[in-house]
């Protein structure tokens, strides 16, 4: 009788052990893969824009963060879609200065940039 009781005691703690315990830990999550133009773009903002501009929420370092641009973009100006809204932003930077923030962005992107560069940027900024 005893040999059965501890028996079933062992076998119920093999059985509690292996259902309980600690979960798995979820799989990773993928960071997306940007494409060759939103890639470019990427150079292009790590040179030009990532000394002023953080892609990390309420990250500030001279500008706003840009931390989910391509959403906040998209209701800036009645009737003016994200990528409109971020090629202004980056050729006439003077027409929508965020409230709080000083008129500090150079106006000459325009001319520093190709225009495949422009391109590109507000690509990799519709990926955030």
């Amino acid at each position: 009788m005893q040999r059965r009781f501890w028996c079933l005691l062992i076998l119920l703690a093999i059985v509690v052990a292996a259902c309980g315990g600690t979960a798995e830990p979820p799989p990773p999550t993928a960071t997306p893969t940007l494409d060759p133009q939103a890639a470019m773009g990427k150079q292009v903002f790590t040179r030009e824009c990532g000394s002023c501009h953080s892609l990390s929420p309420d990250t500030v370092i001279v500008g706003p963060s840009l931390a989910g641009i391509s959403r906040r973009a998209a209701s800036r100006v009645p009737g003016q879609d994200a990528r409109v809204y971020i090629m202004t932003s980056i050729l006439r930077p003077g027409d929508y200065v965020v409230e709080g923030y000083d008129d500090l962005m150079p106006a000459n992107f325009g001319k520093k940039l190709t225009g495949e560069e422009v391109d590109a940027l507000v690509a990799f900024l519709m990926t955030q």
